[in-house]
């Protein structure tokens, strides 16, 4: 739970924020492409105010990520596939590469009553080019089973932006993996 000041200045930072997505990012020369680890939900889009050494072109994308993640909450599947450029592709454990806007729309046709997709952005990067960029986090997907039991998917995201043409930035390509193993699962050797 947010501090009230910190509600208030985000309400007074959005139209800031709309504005800003409107725009391209800086020019290179003025990038700092870093964002510190652990920026926690996309409930609102960070702000400079909450976290002063983000970068305008990392705030940028992360603005990106909040309208992306706002958009699929209340849109679902069909929200998701309006995201992605006529090119793009997803990526995703045991499946097949799915190619292009279209047939990544006939595979995403999930209603938000039903699955509800949520994500936490861990980090991101402007590429020097400034018409592209990426962003890497956390998902979350839940829904119940013809049972009524809860199930719930975790794994780890990367999403690609780039520019397009008409100066929109849409995403490029969307890939997921399962969530990492344990830190004491790993790299174990099994005891004879």
């Amino acid at each position: 739970m947010r501090y009230p000041l910190v509600h208030v200045a985000l309400a007074l930072l959005l139209p800031v924020t709309a504005a800003l997505a409107q725009q391209s990012p800086p020019a290179p020369g003025q990038l700092n492409p870093t964002l510190p680890l652990g920026l926690g939900s996309l409930s609102a889009p960070p702000s400079p105010l909450t976290q002063p050494a983000l970068s305008s072109s990392v705030f940028f994308l992360f603005d990106l990520e909040h309208r992306f993640a706002q958009s699929v909450a209340t849109g679902g599947g069909k929200a998701f596939a309006t995201w992605f450029a006529d090119d793009a592709v997803t990526l995703n454990n045991g499946r097949p590469a799915v190619l292009g806007r279209g047939n990544i729309a006939a595979q995403t046709t999930w209603d938000p009553k039903t699955y509800q997709l949520t994500w936490t952005p861990q980090g991101a990067q402007m590429l020097p080019s400034n018409d592209a960029g990426f962003t890497w986090g956390h998902y979350e997907g839940r829904a119940t089973d013809h049972q009524g039991q809860p199930v719930v998917v975790t794994g780890r995201y990367i999403t690609l932006w780039k520019k397009t043409p008409d100066g929109s930035w849409k995403v490029a390509l969307d890939a997921s993996a399962n969530e990492p193993p344990d830190a004491g699962s790993c790299c174990t050797l099994p005891k004879p």
